[in-house]
């Protein structure tokens, strides 16, 4: 009679099984922190505070807010300059604080390898 792969009994041995409620853990905690980032707002300026974006943790722009000094008729583009950099900046703010966040909770494992 061939004997069948697996643990005896059908029971994980006490490591594997202390490490994937480990792995339940830290994915709860990663939801969790997730969860947190998505509803936060962070807000990036450009041109020294002449144009300011408030986004949130899911990339979402809730804000724009343009100083009237920022506002000259006669040159547009440095304005949509401003909110082209200050868009960047708060996108690149948000990926910071999520990656921040991830790596807390991850000891430094990539995120990536829990799918």
């Amino acid at each position: 009679m061939s004997r069948r792969g697996g643990f005896p009994g059908g029971q994980i041995p006490g490591g594997m099984n202390n490490m994937l409620k480990q792995a339940q853990k830290m994915q709860r905690q990663m939801e969790a922190a997730q969860k947190e980032l998505e509803e936060k707002e962070i807000t990036a300026t450009a041109g020294g505070g002449a144009v300011s974006v408030t986004m949130t943790g899911k990339h979402e722009v809730k804000k724009i807010t343009i100083s009237p000094d920022a506002v000259d008729p006669d040159d547009v583009e440095t304005l949509e300059d401003l909110v082209t950099a200050a868009v960047n900046e708060a996108v690149k703010m948000v990926n910071e604080a999520s990656q921040q966040s991830m790596s807390r909770i991850s000891g430094g494992i990539s995120p990536d390898i829990f799918g």
